[in-house]
């Protein structure tokens, strides 16, 4: 590792805090980006205190990719590890509705990471090391009736991942696809979870730590996830189609 410095976006999320944690605790110094400043602030001097690590907090609006570069520009220095964490479930019902809801569901969860991971890539692969993960989501493996816009957002962003995998496996440049199955967080709130198929934030910021460390490629949280996709994927179109999920 060339420097112990983690760049987080979306870093107010509960997986995000979950896993600035997670790093602060390994002595990791953490850049911490999200639209709402003020809460960085106390959140960020929390961590000083707790893990006595040095904290830089910056205000990004991923929906803004003209501002991406000016962004990437005022850090206070390229981190060795970057993580997107930035993601919006929206609601299914309205979003098939709604023209303005959809496009934010897609801009947020596809085209936003896609914009932004794609000049780290390009600063990582001229430098010629760095770590690139991507938190993206089972509801991309399969598009179903309860979450399908959603669902193809992430299903887009994943083979992003892959690709951009494909191309930097040779310029010593790691990137890690994370497929969590149902998270507690705020964004599930409400929600009728698997008590057995629902991990933690602090599962996710686990899982993610110990796959970067072994330069993992893809990951399932919770494991079970990967057989529960892989036999839903299996499913004939046929069958499937008049399934309710």
């Amino acid at each position: 590792m060339k420097n112990k410095n983690v760049l987080i976006l979306g870093a107010l999320s509960d997986i995000a805090k979950s896993i600035a944690q997670k790093y602060g605790e390994n002595g990791y110094n953490l850049h911490l980006a999200a639209r709402k400043i003020d809460d960085l602030e106390l959140h960020s001097t929390d961590l000083k205190i707790r893990y006595n690590v040095n904290v830089h907090i910056y205000e990004f609006d991923l929906l803004k990719t003209e501002t991406h570069k000016d962004f990437i520009k005022n850090l206070k220095e390229i981190p060795s590890i970057l993580i997107c964490a930035i993601g919006l479930l929206g609601q299914q019902k309205d979003g098939e509705n709604d023209l303005e809801l959809r496009t934010k569901v897609i801009r947020t969860n596809y085209e936003g990471p896609l914009n932004i991971i794609s000049d780290f890539a390009n600063i990582y692969e001229n430098q010629g090391y760095g770590t690139i993960v991507g938190i993206s989501s089972v509801a991309g493996d399969r598009g179903k009736a309860s979450n399908y816009i959603y669902g193809s957002a992430k299903a887009g962003f994943t083979v992003f991942l892959s690709g951009l995998r494909n191309r930097l496996a040779k310029k010593n440049v790691h990137v890690l696809t994370v497929l969590p199955g149902t998270v507690y967080t705020k964004m599930t709130l409400g929600m009728k979870l698997p008590k057995l198929l629902t991990s933690s934030p602090d599962k996710v910021a686990n899982d993610i730590y110990d796959a970067v460390n072994k330069k993992k490629d893809i990951i399932y949280t919770m494991k079970i996830w990967r057989l529960i996709m892989f036999i839903i994927r299996c499913i004939p179109e046929r069958i499937f189609k008049n399934k309710s999920f």
